[in-house]
């Protein structure tokens, strides 16, 4: 059996987002101190109080890390600032990064040895700073592409959803296939893989004789749900963890359809760090390390993303194909 026949379904189910949301505010984060509560009543913590679920130090991966990252004793991981729940983002402070891949990657760096150095910063300047160096790793929901590893490593450790989000009262049911968002307004994140496939669907749309698509873009995800509120847009295509969060605890949009993050192929979800700079072993060991013993399993309950486990981190796995130049 392949590993991705064994992939987990990942269409990530509200009911279960809510649930799991409720144990993350009330006993996994310690506090209820403040939280976003949603309209059911379920509570999810957005506090810098964590309370974060810990693992030990593993002797043998830890002496694989590089000698650089081991004397210095920090991974110092990049996030985006312009992040949205429960992937990462800023809590209630506006200083402190918290989310799932934040939760991981101190997860990681548990095993490691090693604490985070948490540098948030735009999405663009992920890729940049990990290429100079400056980041030894990033976590943020960056999918595995033929491109990209070019340049990076990849560890993976989640498989990657797209959805697409429309206002509670729209008339859209379902948006499915290309013919779906014929003469629409819609929008979605600039250099995503979400992009890539909004594209191509408008493409075959003007190809096929159908209206293209009007595609707007929003520097912030808080300024696509006021022009989903406002009518300026119809519909958003981005992270289904993200879109789900929102649902859950906003109340005033809907999913109406989900696509795998690579389109027809199903995209995945890693670490990436500079190529060849040693780290991708023992971060890919890591995380495997902590899918066997539970604590990979806590982080997604945690933040209601249990569909979205791997069964193991593979290392530079075949990505997204390359775009036609």
């Amino acid at each position: 059996m392949s590993f991705l026949s064994r992939l987990v379904p990942v269409a990530v189910a509200l009911p279960l987002l809510l649930t799991s949301a409720c144990g993350a505010g009330e006993s996994a984060a310690g506090t209820t101190s403040k939280s976003e509560v949603a309209p059911t009543g379920a509570k999810i913590n957005t506090s810098p109080e964590q309370n974060r679920v810990r693992a030990d130090k593993v002797e043998t991966i830890a002496a694989e890390v590089p000698e650089a990252i081991r004397a210095d004793g920090e991974l110092t991981v990049g996030f985006s600032g312009d992040g949205a729940p429960p992937l990462a983002f800023l809590a209630d402070d506006d200083t402190t990064p918290i989310g799932v891949e934040t939760d991981l990657a101190h997860l990681i760096a548990d095993v490691l040895g090693l604490t985070v150095k948490a540098e948030v910063t735009s999405w663009e300047n992920l890729f940049l700073a990990t290429k100079s160096g400056k980041y030894d790793a990033v976590l943020n929901n960056v999918t595995v592409t033929e491109e990209r590893k070019d340049i990076y490593d990849f560890a993976t450790y989640r498989v990657d959803q797209l959805a697409w989000q429309v206002g509670a009262n729209s008339p859209i049911t379902k948006i499915e296939k290309p013919a779906d968002i014929a003469g629409l307004n819609v929008s979605v994140g600039s250099g995503t893989n979400q992009e890539k496939i909004l594209l191509d669907w408008d493409a075959q749309n003007r190809k096929a004789g159908l209206k293209a698509a009007q595609i707007q873009y929003y520097q912030k995800y808080g300024d696509v749900l006021l022009a989903l509120k406002s009518g300026r847009i119809q519909a958003y295509f981005g992270p289904n963890p993200s879109i789900a969060y929102q649902v859950a605890v906003g109340g005033d949009s809907r999913i109406v359809g989900t696509v795998p993050g690579g389109g027809s192929i199903q995209g995945l979800i890693a670490v990436m760090t500079l190529k060849g700079n040693g780290l991708v072993k023992p971060v890919n060991e890591a995380l495997n390390e902590l899918i066997k013993n539970g604590k990979y399993a806590e982080v997604l309950k945690r933040w209601g993303l249990e569909n979205e486990a791997l069964p193991e981190s593979l290392i530079n796995p075949p990505g997204l194909p390359r775009q036609p130049k």
